[in-house]
């Protein structure tokens, strides 16, 4: 298959920074490769370099290259490192043969013309739920599969619930959820925690919000945006919320919840093993949107992909490999390693099954949507840092939300 990647790629090239931005933590490491020297070695890049060449993943990438009658020479990057990595190696017709990447980032590197289509290398997606899929599509094709989902939710803390006579279960919208905060600074205990900097997780934990008023990207400064905006800055001007949530990644916001002092937090998936350790009782809920039911958050997880080769007979066996990483078996495996919710309902059952706690995690991953779903692609990060700037100018008191929100929507167009 014919494609001109170098062209477009220095185009799309600019939007990388902004897409890479992680929103979980990685530790650095991996080198660079290239392109296995002979048709017995199949390259696979990932972005997961805290997994040594004796861990389970590194073994299972092994397993599958075995299944498919070659061997494996696997690559870790940093998340950050991975994307220019890939569109380098593109421009340089080296790509790896598969790429497990971040989500957002697929629609970049699909419209650079570096991955072929699920039509053109056989992978089957037809289990995947299609909230999920989303993310990895562009202009009515898919790009690859996701191996896993994470996003967020409000973890809470029962004791501090108990101590201000909050019930939980009242907890269905957003009049409900002030009130409950309401009542945590009548007792003398603090509100909700969150990450509100501004970098790609500020607009990471915002979504929730906004999607949860009804508000579409594509119309920063709608009533239903504007309203959700005064949702949080109405929390802080109350003290529901702390004037941290200004500079707060989603760890230094973790720690706060941590404590042992807050009533809720914001955070993901991520944090399950971090919970457990906290001392103290918690729980999960959904984010409610404005008006009842689980607001849809972004989704976070990576997608396994096939790069465009020159020689397209590669594409057979990488598509044995992507089927054998993404087989029912293998993402159970995998998923509860990375603490991410599994693609498809089969392995979503088989996760609860195992540990009740995941519930809410799978409710909230069932309604989440990808950042660059409705087609959006690379028009996501533009819109994504004026979304953060908007945040930042109304938490700090510099503009209303409806003025910030108005001035992010005609700095997109």
């Amino acid at each position: 298959m014919n494609r001109s990647t170098g062209r477009r790629l220095t185009a799309v090239a600019l939007t990388v920074v902004a897409l890479t931005t992680g929103i979980t933590a990685c530790s650095s490491g991996g080198s660079t490769s290239t392109q296995g020297e002979d048709s017995g070695t199949y390259t696979i890049w990932d972005p997961y370099p805290q997994f040594a060449k004796d861990s389970a993943w590194a073994k299972l990438l092994d397993g599958c290259g075995t299944k498919a009658g070659v061997k494996i020479k696997r690559t870790a990057f940093d998340t950050s490192d991975l994307t220019n990595k890939v569109l380098l190696a593109a421009q340089q017709d080296n790509s790896p043969d598969v790429l497990i990447v971040d989500n957002p980032v697929v629609s970049t590197l699909a419209e650079a013309g570096v991955l072929t289509t699920t039509d053109e290398n056989k992978v089957d997606v037809s289990k995947v739920s299609p909230n999920l899929l989303a993310a990895g599509q562009s202009s009515g094709e898919t790009y690859g599969t996701p191996i896993g989902a994470n996003t967020l939710a409000l973890y809470y803390n029962k004791e501090v619930l108990k101590a201000a006579g909050v019930d939980v279960a009242s907890i269905k919208d957003w009049p409900s959820l002030t009130a409950s905060l309401e009542k945590v600074k009548k007792a003398g205990m603090k509100g909700i925690t969150f990450s509100a900097i501004g970098t790609e997780e500020g607009s990471f934990q915002f979504l929730p919000w906004f999607w949860g008023s009804g508000a579409k990207l594509t119309e920063l400064d709608s009533a239903q945006g504007v309203s959700a905006l005064s949702l949080w800055t109405d929390w802080l001007e109350k003290g529901y919320a702390p004037n941290s949530v200004i500079n707060n990644t989603q760890t230094t916001s973790w720690q706060e919840f941590a404590s042992g002092d807050y009533a809720f937090a914001e955070n993901g998936t991520w944090q399950l093993a971090n919970a457990e350790k906290a001392g103290f009782d918690y729980g999960v809920l959904p984010i409610p949107a404005a008006t009842g039911g689980n607001a849809a958050a972004p989704t976070g997880g990576e997608f396994v992909t096939v790069p465009v080769q020159g020689d397209t007979g590669r594409y057979t066996t990488a598509q044995k490999l992507v089927t054998c990483l993404t087989s029912t078996e293998n993402l159970y495996a995998t998923d509860t390693t990375l603490s991410y919710v599994a693609p498809t309902t089969e392995v979503q059952d088989k996760q609860v099954a195992s540990d009740a706690k995941l519930k809410p995690w799978v409710d909230a991953v069932g309604a989440a949507k990808g950042r660059t779903s409705d087609d959006l692609g690379t028009k996501y990060p533009k819109i994504s840092e004026q979304m953060w700037k908007a945040v930042q100018t109304a938490l700090s008191g510099a503009k209303s939300p409806k003025d910030a929100l108005t001035s992010a929507q005609s700095a997109v167009k």
